[in-house]
């Protein structure tokens, strides 16, 4: 299930990831939350908050996940990723080859410097 976290500064948008994260949530959630704030501050600074393991995504989960970021590329200005699983934060560190912003992986308790 994907959450929207309240209370982040406006110009960040934030979900938390727990249990199984499927396409519904993408769509409901995800999707919808980044085209607000591309639209009110035209990019994206994203945190995400995984209380899950990768692998509790559904396959439809990552078809859906892939779109906003194609949608959205010249857009994303910071990602911050909070996992307790080593790879996450290795693959969010490398990412950021790949995206015209910069993205980091972060341990969960360090959620103030994400």
């Amino acid at each position: 299930m994907l959450a929207e976290i309240t209370g982040l500064q406006d110009n960040i948008f934030g979900v938390r990831a727990t249990g199984e994260v499927t396409s519904e949530d993408i769509k409901t959630v995800l999707l919808p939350g980044l085209a607000r704030t591309v639209e009110k501050f035209g990019e994206i600074r994203y945190l995400l908050i995984l209380e899950t393991d990768v692998k509790n995504f559904t396959a439809g989960a990552w078809i859906q996940d892939a779109k906003p970021g194609l949608e959205n590329f010249t857009k994303w200005k910071k990602i911050a990723v909070l996992s307790h699983e080593k790879g996450v934060e290795w693959f969010t560190n490398v990412f950021t080859i790949a995206t015209p912003g910069s993205s980091k992986g972060f341990k969960p308790d360090e959620v103030e410097a994400a």
